[in-house]
């Protein structure tokens, strides 16, 4: 499958919260908020965050992001592909019908 294709969703183990235009995601495991993993999102950062839902492809998430800032294609792409790769490293996000959200 294209990676364009392809659908995530936030994992449900995580509290996020805006805080002075910054998006903050902190992990809760065993019911305790880890705090050594706190994520701070920048601007671009928190609307693909927000599109997240399992239901929006990648591809429609860059559109989204080209559509909302003046920024080039295959930049929007590249950054995009970067920050969802370190997202999902980072356990925060998997495949959308995966069942392992």
């Amino acid at each position: 499958m294209d990676i364009l294709e392809k659908h995530f969703i936030k994992k449900r183990d995580l509290v996020t919260r805006s805080i002075l235009g910054e998006t903050i995601v902190v992990p809760v495991r065993t019911n305790v908020g880890d705090l050594d993993s706190i994520y701070t999102l920048n601007e671009v950062g928190r609307v693909i965050w927000d599109l997240l839902d399992g239901e929006k492809s990648v591809g429609q998430i860059i559109e989204a992001v080209c559509g909302e800032y003046e920024v080039a294609s295959e930049e929007a792409t590249q950054g995009a592909f970067d920050f969802l790769e370190s997202l999902e490293k980072a356990g925060l996000i998997g495949p959308a019908g995966a069942g392992k959200d």
